[in-house]
């Protein structure tokens, strides 16, 4: 007999496409234990969010974060690009 994979239930889709043509799974996410939060990171929590893979709520709680800095995240990618969510790039852009 052959091998039976199970998938756990989830509440939402499994995978999404991005404006981009590109699909993102819930694989590609960041563990829900990350302390050190890289620009790859925040961006792919913004991408899920945005495609409808998880809800903000549900990025919040998983990674701990407030509301306040997710909503950060969010403006520096609309206004300057994923770029801007590198830790020097908050400073620099915060500025503007």
């Amino acid at each position: 007999m052959g091998k039976v994979m199970y998938l756990h239930k989830v509440d939402g889709p499994r995978l999404v496409t991005l404006p981009d043509g590109t699909v993102m799974t819930r694989a590609d996410l960041p563990p829900a234990n990350t302390r050190r939060w890289v620009a790859s990171r925040k961006a792919a929590v913004i991408h899920a969010i945005r495609g409808g893979l998880i809800s903000r709520e549900q990025a919040m709680e998983r990674y701990a974060l407030s509301s306040d800095e997710l909503c950060e995240w969010e403006k520096a990618v609309e206004n300057f690009g994923t770029a801007a969510l590198r830790a020097t790039a908050l400073k620099k852009y915060r500025q503007l």
